[in-house]
C-alpha cells in the first residue's frame, strides 16, 4: 500500500506544481503574449496548443484529444497500482499528474496552455510546460527502472 500511495502522492504534486505554474501563466497572459527574456537562451511566453506534441494533429476536436489521454491515464493507474517499486510507482505518478494536468487544460481552455521557451540562437524548441516535463521525466525514470531489471535478468544465473 505504502509504494501506491507514493504513486498517487506524486500525482498530486505533479498536478498541483503545473496547475500552479498555470495559474501563475494566466494571471500574468498579457504581459507574456510577447514574451519575456528569463536568461539567454530561456523565455517565458503564453501560447496556446490546440494539438498534441509539437503541434502536432492540430484540427483535432479537443475532446478527442482528452479521451485519448484520459484512457492514457487510466492504463497508468492501473499500472500503478500494480507497480512493485518505488521508482516505478513514483514514475508512472508523475506521468500521470502531468497528463491529467495538460488534460485539464483541453477541457477548459480547448488546448493545452504552454509557456516554457528555450532557444539557441533564432532557433526555438517548441513551448512546453511543466505537465510536460513531468510526463517525460516519468517515462525517463520508467525506463531507466526497465532497464535495470533487463540488466539484472540478464545478470541471474540460470
Amino acid at each position: 500500500m505504502a509504494i501506491r500511495s507514493l504513486g498517487i502522492c506524486a500525482a498530486v504534486i505533479a498536478f498541483a506544481a503545473d496547475q500552479a505554474s498555470k495559474a501563475f501563466l494566466l494571471i500574468n497572459a498579457e504581459t507574456l503574449a510577447a514574451g519575456v527574456n528569463v536568461a539567454p537562451g530561456f523565455n517565458l511566453v503564453f501560447h496556446r496548443n490546440t494539438g498534441v506534441t509539437f503541434g502536432l494533429l492540430k484540427g483535432t476536436p479537443w475532446w478527442a484529444l482528452a479521451i485519448v489521454a484520459t484512457a492514457v491515464v487510466l492504463f497508468l493507474a492501473i499500472s500503478l497500482v500494480r507497480s512493485t517499486a518505488i521508482s516505478e510507482a513514483v514514475a508512472y505518478g508523475v506521468v500521470i499528474g502531468g497528463a491529467l494536468g495538460n488534460i485539464l487544460d483541453r477541457i477548459r481552455f480547448g488546448g493545452v496552455t504552454d509557456f516554457l521557451d528555450f532557444y539557441i540562437g533564432t532557433t526555438h524548441w517548441p513551448a512546453f510546460n511543466l505537465a510536460d516535463v513531468f510526463v517525460v521525466c516519468g517515462v525517463g525514470l520508467l525506463l531507466i527502472t526497465a532497464g535495470r531489471e533487463h540488466a539484472a535478468i540478464k545478470k541471474a544465473p540460470e
